[in-house]
């Protein structure tokens, strides 16, 4: 878990972003298709929504990032369906993780929703780093993941500004709200951050979501 901050701070005042026409490959799970992770959302959101300071991520496109996959210049379209094809088979025996929105975390440029419990889906990350490394050439990063701290962040830090007041706002907790995640989807995201300039390219869902034969 994140310590709580004593000051919030303007996380794209010096934040490398990609330019026009360029983006960044992702895996995400998209957590609009939840109804329980969009009322998350919206309570932390109307809270935050009193405080000058904050961008907040849009419900369309609320998510829990994760793997960074790669630049677009790096990964054409080509080897994003084979990557896709490779998460599959790496994921195809993996059940959808139950899992719940409850801790509020801090961090000095957001605002975030623990998804947890995390080691499941730690594992699938692991899963999905070791696909993407044997298309990419990478190395899997296990210590990555054994820190990765499963989250969706629901507002981004545009000011700085002391954290105390937002803190005694909204809390370390807000009730449960439990679901099940069914799929992960490679995401390119073109361009500056705050753009939302998302392309979904594929989704891999988890065995227990597929629907059976004849459904």
């Amino acid at each position: 878990m994140y310590p709580l901050p004593a000051h919030m701070r303007d996380r794209w005042a010096n934040r490398w972003e990609p330019q026009e026409g360029r983006g960044t490959v992702y895996w995400h799970a998209l957590m609009a298709r939840y109804p329980k992770a969009r009322e998350a959302a919206g309570t932390t959101q109307a809270i935050l929504a009193g405080f000058d300071g904050f961008h907040l991520t849009p419900c369309d496109w609320l998510h829990m990032t994760m793997l960074v996959a790669g630049a677009t210049e790096e990964m054409p379209r080509d080897r994003l369906s084979h990557l896709l094809d490779a998460t599959r088979s790496a994921l195809g025996d993996v059940s959808a993780p139950a899992v719940a929105l409850q801790h509020v975390l801090y961090h000095p440029e957001a605002i975030l929703l623990a998804v947890e419990p995390a080691e499941p889906l730690r594992e699938i990350r692991r899963q999905i780093d070791s696909a993407t490394c044997s298309l990419t050439g990478g190395e899997v990063d296990d210590e990555a993941t054994a820190k990765w701290v499963p989250h969706m962040t629901v507002g981004y830090s545009t000011a700085n500004q002391p954290a105390a007041p937002i803190i005694d706002a909204l809390g370390t907790s807000i009730p449960a709200h439990r679901f099940v995640v069914e799929a992960v989807t490679l995401v390119v995201q073109w361009g500056p951050e705050r753009r939302w300039d998302w392309e979904p390219v594929g989704s891999v869902e988890f065995s227990s979501a597929r629907a059976p034969m004849g459904s």
